[in-house]
């Protein structure tokens, strides 16, 4: 079969990586790609939002699934574009998409059906959420409505700055129209873990655990990123969480959806806080999360796109998921001053040595070919290095290793990325 994947980060060349290696592809696409998934794959130059392209290139060439991987084109609709063009797509609907699209939805929800989070109340204008904030308890967290990059949250730990992140998000308008509205939510402590899964619309299979870093320095410090590195599996989440996740969030989740008539196919990320008193869910994502999926795919042991298909048909219930008996470690290779302001352009080099190396993988976030045919880097996340070890010290020490290979100006990463394996070793 041929196969489109839409996207162009380094969960798009993971998800291309594991793709390639099912029996049932024959010839694979991705738009518009990045120079390391041009490995894999045929890189064609259309925008994930150019929904009309994509579809006419899908039929034009005959496209028998496409995977539509980031969260703008999902919550904006791209799979319902294909699907009225008669096309086979992965991923949710629109309807769907809004459980990550809108934070103040997914709220309600689990509020409505009893699903455990923390509280909070939803605001339309900065001056009705000031006004809350004068009576509110700190730290609180402040998040935007919309989709912002995963850079829209504020963890606030006075009063002043809150009151300085409801303007950067409502009036100053940082993250733009995700903003207008803002969830203002009680500030939960404990671990973090993400949990990706497959839905067909009424059954779900959880994947192996993961936990991302989400702040630019070490220590969590800095500002919040899209991910500066991740581990797999988590030795928090214990058989017990997985229980009371099964039957109190992840599953009703599911059914949730179906009740309000939105039925999810797809992949839905349950991000979750491991608190004192239970499992509490942070957040929901509508697709695979990055770096987690530089994680999790290389110890999946499936054949990736019968898992897609399996999701499409509604016989998900007919697929059990396998993992290797293993650990793996990314750690994101970012551009100085990432998130904020970066250079781009600078030569790559040390990538060959992955071509060689059992168990060493680097997938690439930012980056393209210059005139000259030469890699360089092409955003604040430039590569995820991951490596895979008998258990989670093993992978850390290995992938750490492999950050050593790659060298190119201006490159920074955290150090301390799996940091918390110590203290259950």
């Amino acid at each position: 079969m041929k196969v489109l994947i839409v996207g162009g980060g380094g969960r798009e060349h993971a998800i291309a990586w594991k793709t390639a290696q099912s029996q049932k592809v024959e010839k694979l696409y991705c738009a518009p790609g990045n120079a390391g998934i041009a490995g894999v794959a045929e890189c064609v130059d259309i925008g994930v939002m150019e929904f009309d392209r994509l579809v006419a290139f899908a039929k034009e060439n005959e496209i028998d699934l496409t995977i539509v991987a980031p969260d703008d084109p999902l919550a904006a609709g791209a799979v319902d574009a294909f699907e009225a063009a008669g096309l086979r797509a992965f991923g949710p609907r629109k309807n769907a998409a809004i459980l990550e699209g809108s934070k103040a939805f997914s709220k309600d929800l689990m509020k409505k059906y009893g699903i455990p989070t923390a509280s909070y109340e939803t605001f339309d204008s900065a001056e009705a959420a000031l006004a809350y904030l004068e009576q509110a308890r700190m730290p609180i967290v402040l998040k935007a409505d919309g989709l912002a990059l995963g850079k829209g949250v504020l963890i606030c730990h006075t009063l002043e700055e809150a009151r300085a992140g409801v303007r950067t998000l409502m009036l100053d308008k940082q993250f733009g129209a995700a903003g207008n509205r803002i969830v203002v939510e009680e500030f939960m402590t404990g671990r973090e873990v993400s949990v990706l899964s497959f839905v067909d619309g009424k059954n779900i299979r959880v994947m192996t655990s993961a936990q991302d870093h989400k702040r630019a320095k070490d220590g969590d410090q800095g500002l919040n990123t899209g991910g500066m590195g991740t581990f797999s599996p988590s030795p928090f989440y214990t058989k017990e969480i997985d229980d009371f996740c099964r039957k109190h969030i992840y599953q009703p989740t599911v059914d949730a959806m179906r009740a309000e008539g939105r039925e999810f196919k797809g992949i839905i990320f349950f991000g979750l806080m491991l608190t004192e008193d239970g499992p509490r869910v942070l957040e929901y994502n509508a697709r695979f999360g990055d770096p987690e999926t530089q994680v999790v795919l290389p110890r999946m042991k499936n054949d990736l796109v019968e898992v897609f298909e399996a999701c499409i048909d509604g016989t998900l219930d007919q697929v059990e998921l396998e993992f290797a008996d293993n650990a793996a470690v990314c750690v994101v290779l970012a551009s100085d001053g990432y998130p904020e302001h970066y250079e781009k352009g600078y030569p790559i080099t040390g990538l060959e040595r992955f071509e060689e190396a059992d168990g060493y993988y680097v997938f690439h976030a930012g980056s393209r070919f210059d005139s000259d045919g030469a890699i360089v880097t092409n955003g604040g996340r430039v590569l995820g290095v991951t490596a895979t070890g008998s258990n989670l010290k093993e992978a850390r020490a290995r992938a750490y290793e492999a950050t050593e290979w790659v060298k190119f100006k201006n490159k920074y990463m955290r150090r301390d990325i799996g940091k918390a394996i110590d203290e259950v070793s």
